[in-house]
């Protein structure tokens, strides 16, 4: 197209589901529909930050790789005062390994993330400086991860007040809004994992690094993996231990993660009927609670499909008039 609109993309929180972002980015692209902004909100933000640094590729290859209930037992069980989970070195780590990226002003397209001031009850957008600094505040769910102090604030997540930030992609420059919602009820048609054969057949394949770049970064992330291979059985064990708690019970991980997103799909009804994005699209993920981080492949199939279905809609928005 000689003329079009600038696009703003908007990747809402959602944990586990967090993933079909990924789908929605890839099917984007497929679809040569461009990415001009990116606003995102807790994992939101993590895959807009790393697709803005060219570097989903080695993310979603790194996610099938896993069983990717491992991702989230990379946080050291600590008990401390003011939150469950060790965050700061783990998401240092988990940013890191797929790219050198540290500042948002490296990034190849601007993005910029929410968080929640703690004791103001405002939403705070970070736009400049530290990327995991920012991406630490984004994604602190109150009561898992300890706040995150940022100049004279203590930040949490971003999803308590802005789960979906269409405004602030708006407040970009943006003049087409996409928003992904992840905070929905919306089953999906097969309830089912795809198959096990670890790859999605309608897909481009991914683009590979030069070879000393990604021997560097696969030596990285094997060593990453082995190191962390036993900390999952760890972290259910030391929580189990803790609170004594029977088998039966929900744990208190999955209960505050759970009762989170109750809260945010409310915010989110509220906020999109009051600032309505020009596409909006929920991936139906709807029967993934937030802590089933082990359907990957599941939830990136979900978002490439959630995108192809509103193309349609999509492509006369972008003609100038």
């Amino acid at each position: 197209m000689s003329s079009r609109k600038t696009v703003g993309l908007v990747l809402g929180c959602g944990a586990s589901r967090g993933w079909a972002h990924i789908g929605v980015i890839e099917a984007l692209k497929d679809a040569e529909i461009p990415i001009d902004f990116i606003a995102g909100c807790s994992v939101g933000a993590y895959i807009g930050a790393l697709y803005a640094s060219r570097s989903l590729a080695s993310l979603k290859k790194f996610l099938l790789k896993m069983d990717g209930q491992k991702i989230f037992s990379y946080f050291d069980v600590v008990f401390p005062r003011s939150g469950l989970l060790n965050g700061s070195k783990r998401v240092r780590e988990l940013f890191s390994m797929h790219t050198d990226a540290q500042t948002f002003e490296e990034l190849d397209i601007p993005v910029v993330m929410v968080a929640t001031d703690l004791y103001r009850g405002k939403k705070v957008v970070l736009k400049s400086g530290s990327i995991i600094e920012a991406l630490r505040a984004t994604m602190s769910y109150p009561g898992l991860f300890a706040p995150v102090r940022v100049k004279d604030r203590w930040l949490v997540d971003g999803g308590l007040v802005d789960p979906v930030p269409v405004g602030v992609a708006r407040a970009m420059g943006a003049e087409v809004i996409i928003a992904i919602d992840l905070n929905n009820r919306i089953v999906s048609r097969r309830l089912k994992n795809l198959s096990s054969s670890g790859s999605i057949s309608h897909k481009k394949p991914a683009p590979e690094l030069p070879a000393p770049e990604a021997h560097s970064r696969n030596e990285l992330i094997r060593k990453m993996t082995d190191f962390y291979e036993g900390v999952e059985k760890s972290l259910r064990y030391k929580t189990k231990e803790f609170l004594h708690r029977d088998s039966m019970t929900p744990d208190i991980i999955e209960t505050v993660m759970t009762s989170i997103s109750i809260m945010q799909e409310r915010i989110t009804r509220i906020n999109l009927a009051v600032d309505q994005p020009d596409i909006l699209i929920q991936p139906r993920l709807g029967e993934l609670k937030m802590m089933n981080f082990d359907q990957v492949e599941h939830s990136i199939e979900e978002g490439y499909i959630s995108v192809q279905e509103k193309l349609e809609d999509i492509y006369p928005l972008l003609t100038e008039k």
